[in-house]
Formats: structure tokens, sequence, C-alpha cells
């Protein structure tokens, strides 16, 4: 069965966590919550509790998702032991997601190198390596990228869609209308 570990720091962002925890949920798809503490509060005040702590590797993985925020994100930039995890994941041809301003640790970790991504307006000015997208999601072999918390649902069910999932099934028990012309 395929295992998601989505990621949380304190300073998330709420909506880009939760959407992409909870689709996946309905979606039949193993996700657990890993925090950096057992309780984690985001950038807007809402505490959520972690399914299990954060203990430094993702070897039970078959994808991470890092949610964007601030501080969030730059909590997440800054933890060693998730740097290497996500180098480790990238060389094992796992699966990488991040959204917002969350490629900013994908950026310390190596993981843009030559790939596309998209991320937050205006964090990519601080991302020297990749080719920034102005999309709502881009895809490039096993990374999934996306702008921000409007654009959670649609990295979701992308997610979904690329784990074998049927994100059509779901796209429409959930009523999403494509308001981003994709």
């Amino acid at each position: 069965m395929t295992k998601v570990a989505v990621i949380l720091a304190n300073g998330f962002e709420e909506i880009e966590a939760l959407t992409v925890v909870d689709v996946l949920r309905r979606a039949n798809i193993a996700c657990h919550i890993l925090g950096f503490e057992q309780v984690v509060t985001g950038s807007h005040g809402i505490s959520v509790q972690a399914d299990r702590l954060w203990q430094g590797n993702l070897d039970d993985y078959d994808m991470v998702v890092l949610p964007g925020g601030m501080p969030g994100s730059a909590n997440l930039r800054d933890d060693q032991d998730l740097m290497k995890a996500l180098t480790k994941m990238q060389e094992e041809d796992k699966w990488i997601a991040a959204i917002c301003a969350a490629p900013i640790a994908l950026e310390k970790a190596g993981v843009l190198e030559n790939k596309k991504f998209t991320c937050y307006d205006g964090v990519e000015e601080s991302i020297k390596s990749g080719n920034y997208l102005k999309e709502t999601v881009v895809t490039d072999g096993k990374l999934i990228t996306s702008r921000g918390p409007s654009t959670a649902l649609a990295f979701a069910y992308t997610i979904v869609e690329k784990l074998g999932g049927d994100a059509d099934s779901l796209r429409q028990g959930m009523l999403y209308t494509d308001v981003f012309g994709e």
C-alpha cells in the first residue's frame, strides 16, 4: 500500500496541509501527519494533532508532501534531517511534493536541480536552481509543486492521480469545479 507523509512544522499553511490530508484519505491512500511536535500550530493559529512525531527519516513512505506557509517553510528548510531525507527520497525515485513557499526546502536539499517547479508568487526570486513556471500545478518526473492556498485542491487531486487513485471521482464527489482553466 502506498504511504504518504505530510510534514508539519510550526507556521505551516493550514489549507495546504489539511486539504492534502483530507483528499488523500478520501482516496483511501494511507496518509500520516508527521509533526515536528505532537501538536503543531499553523500560520493562522490553528493547532493540529500530528499522527506521529517527525523522527528524521522517510524510509517507510512512498511520498512526502511539504505544505507552505511562513515560518513553516523556513522551519522545514532548516531541518537537516529533512534535507537528508529529501535527498534520499529523490535518489530512490520516490515522490516529493511541495506547495507555496515550501520549494525553498526542496532547493536546499538539491531536489530542484534540472527540474520544472512552481511556487508562491515571489518565492521563485529566492530559488536559484530549477526552472520556474507560473502554473497551478507542475509535475516533473516524481516532483509535484503548486502555487499556494487556492491551488491546494488541484495539488491534492494531482497527487491522488499520480499515486494511481481515482481523482476524477473525488472531484465529482466533492463538487470541484476547475476554476483555473486546466
